[in-house]
């Protein structure tokens, strides 16, 4: 049996073996990377600079676009590197460390969805008791729960995760270092533990959905209430963006890790896993700029300002 301390490097799965086809993979993945980065760019651009935007609502959606940035900057440059110098290998540190910052992200990036499912359940329910409920302190202190239950996670797994000795082989099947292919390389017992862990958190992630599902079922009948066709259009309009990213990220996920044994195949993990890990990342700016005409000013103001450098940020984005 061989220490996980004689392994120094790992093998990722490569998209294909053919060299056209892993320069096709390059190309693709650089054109999705670039348009994630000019999206969630703009985001955060326009809701630093434009003091419209500095409400509680926009203030959670700059750090799920900060997360979004940072989850897709984990896995998609190792994976256009391998594709371009037509390698597999990354280091024993470099695949900790990515699943370090993948379960942190991720994790934190649910758990904001989770206080913006209850963001828009006070802004429709309880609107009278939203500067109160939701003042910068409460805002400020939410987002830091976010981000600090996504690095406990994060701990808990990575260090689970590497203190286990592993069996020799060192072919992870999937393109980026994923807990459960890295779980399967283990030969101890104590890979139970893992998977109590796993369990655990597996609560943990239904309590928050159970909580974002009970949010909107009081957000429509609030909304089913409302006598005014244009209040109803404009509560549905803050609220469908949220409602898809979440379904986006929650039906993809639920399928990578809770798929039957049946159905497994190494293509079919590949492409669940490039859906839930870099397609959210890349669409969520498309899905909340076309829903939220603020942002959408926003963010053309933005572009003009880029195109006519003649004023200072502030100033040019402002009425």
């Amino acid at each position: 049996m061989s220490n996980s301390s004689s392994i120094t490097e790992f093998l990722l799965l490569p998209f294909t073996d053919t060299r056209e086809l892993q320069l096709l993979h390059f190309a693709l993945f650089l054109g999705i990377y670039l348009a994630a980065l000019l999206g969630n760019g703009l985001i955060v651009t326009a809701v630093a600079c434009d003091h419209r935007l500095h409400t509680p609502m926009y203030f959670f959606l700059l750090n799920l676009t900060l997360l979004d940035l940072g989850c897709i900057s984990t896995t998609v440059p190792k994976a256009m590197a391998n594709s371009l110098w037509d390698s597999r290998t990354i280091s024993y540190a470099g695949c900790a460390a990515q699943e370090f910052l993948f379960v942190f992200l991720m994790s934190s990036d649910y758990s904001l969805l989770t206080i913006m499912a209850y963001d828009r359940y006070v802004a429709i329910c309880k609107p009278l008791h939203y500067g109160i409920l939701l003042d910068s302190r409460a805002c400020a202190q939410m987002a830091a729960a976010a981000w600090g239950s996504g690095f406990l996670n994060a701990v808990l797994y990575t260090a689970n995760t590497f203190s286990l000795p592993l069996c020799g082989e060192n072919a992870v099947d999937q393109f980026f270092c994923e807990i459960p292919k890295i779980l399967k390389l283990s030969c101890s017992h104590s890979y139970h533990r893992d998977l109590g862990l796993l369990t655990f958190s597996s609560f943990l992630f239904l309590g928050c959905f159970v909580f974002i599902v009970l949010s909107y079922v009081q957000i429509f009948r609030a909304v089913q209430r409302m006598p005014s066709e244009q209040g109803r259009h404009k509560a549905f309009s803050t609220c469908v963006p949220h409602l898809v990213v979440v379904s986006l990220l929650i039906a993809t996920g639920v399928f990578a890790y809770l798929k039957p044994p049946s159905i497994f195949s190494p293509a079919l993990d590949l492409v669940v896993a490039v859906l839930y890990s870099v397609v959210p990342p890349a669409l969520n700016p498309l899905i909340y700029s076309m829903r939220m005409q603020t942002l959408k000013n926003a963010i053309v103001k933005v572009l003009l300002w880029t195109f006519f450098r003649n004023h200072k940020c502030p100033i040019s984005l402002q009425r």
